[in-house]
């Protein structure tokens, strides 16, 4: 679609419950968000729950999440979601973006841009970052990070978009896919060869959440290490203060989403410090959809010693019988994280898509 056309803006409440009348517009957001990322990715495995962001919108203590709209009269071209964290001192907003592919062209991504350009400048956020989501590039001009490690097609829309709109590429992760329904022995011997590697002075751990309270403290040094230990491209990653109550708050939150979450961590027992872990996370209300995979990590100090395998593996062995109805797992990881796609590939993990992580400076 190339004809210009008249959109508006609308800033979506976060609704009492979703029950509420107003929550038909959280549904509709939903509803928009899911189309675009399959067309864009080509598969369902990313699709988002209305009660996934419900739960997370509603959890305002960490996090501030402003859902936009825009709309051609009373249809819905796009959707946006600018998240701001309320640690002072951030100056760093985060924004999910889809437009449908029929609006693409038509000035709709540029008033839903300035749109999430206002609110971020609104809340004193000074930087942008924006993912998207792309087929594999097979063929055609391709765009390369700083890093030189992976790519998007240069022709896609969404590309074009981005760069039309002052941002800048600065990492390319790879979305990769892991069979729940293969044979799980190559992985139970990975696991028990990395165990065997680690030594005495490792020790692995397993829970549902929510965390015990033994961990809280280790899982929240873990979690403050993410901003600090993974490959970032060129992107700017604000660091972020994690505690035991925030561990607890994130805990509630996840339950408010109706998500299930299993993690696997090993403990280093001199120090009693959590120095790896690996979450695995699905919607409760559909046990047979695609298992995300969210954070994993491995301490900087203890690589080496195969850490990140035995909580992969482990986590993996364990879901099959937390939840064996999930036939896959979704991952995504930073194209120059070399490491942890050796141990993905080693695994069984399998590329499906990619995605630009892009900046802009207000």
């Amino acid at each position: 679609m190339t004809t210009t056309m008249t959109f508006g803006i609308t800033r979506l409440p976060i609704p009492a419950s979703l029950d509420a009348p107003e929550a038909k517009d959280l549904r509709e957001w939903v509803r928009v968000a899911n189309l675009t990322t399959r067309h864009d990715a080509g598969h369902g495995d990313l699709d988002y729950t209305a009660a996934e962001l419900f739960g997370a919108w509603s959890a305002d203590a960490d996090w501030l999440n402003i859902p936009l709209m825009v709309r051609a009269g009373d249809t819905t071209a796009g959707v946006a979601v600018l998240s701001i964290a309320t640690q002072p001192g951030t100056v760093t907003a985060e924004a999910d973006f889809q437009v449908l592919p029929e609006y693409r062209g038509s000035g709709a991504e540029e008033v839903l841009m300035a749109a999430v350009e206002d609110a971020a400048r609104e809340h004193g956020r000074t930087k942008i970052h924006i993912f998207t989501v792309h087929r594999p590039v097979s063929s055609g001009d391709e765009i390369r990070p700083p890093s030189g490690w992976g790519s998007v097609p240069a022709d896609d829309p969404q590309t074009r978009c981005m760069l039309r709109n002052g941002f800048a590429l600065g990492q390319v992760e790879r979305n990769s896919v892991f069979d729940l329904q293969a044979d799980p022995a190559p992985v139970q011997r990975a696991f028990d060869d990395a165990v065997a590697f680690a030594g005495p002075d490792y020790r692995y751990v397993e829970w549902t959440s929510p965390t015990p309270p033994e961990y809280r403290d280790g899982y929240a040094y873990a979690l403050s290490r993410m901003a600090t230990d993974v490959p970032a491209g060129s992107l700017e990653i604000e660091e972020q203060d994690w505690d035991a109550a925030r561990i607890e708050r994130r805990d509630a939150r996840q339950r408010a989403q109706r998500l299930r979450v299993s993690v696997a961590a090993v403990v280093h027992v001199p120090t009693g410090r959590i120095v790896a872990y690996n979450e695995l996370v699905i919607g409760d209300d559909d046990p047979t959809a695609a298992t995300a995979q969210y954070g994993t990590l491995v301490v900087k100090e203890h690589r080496g010693h195969r850490l990140g395998t035995i909580v992969k593996t482990g986590n993996i062995l364990r879901w099959r019988e937390v939840t064996p109805e999930s036939p896959r797992i979704s991952t995504f990881n930073a194209e120059e994280n070399r490491p942890m796609l050796d141990i993905n590939e080693a695994i069984g993990f399998v590329p499906v898509s990619c995605a630009g992580a892009w900046e802009k400076a207000l």
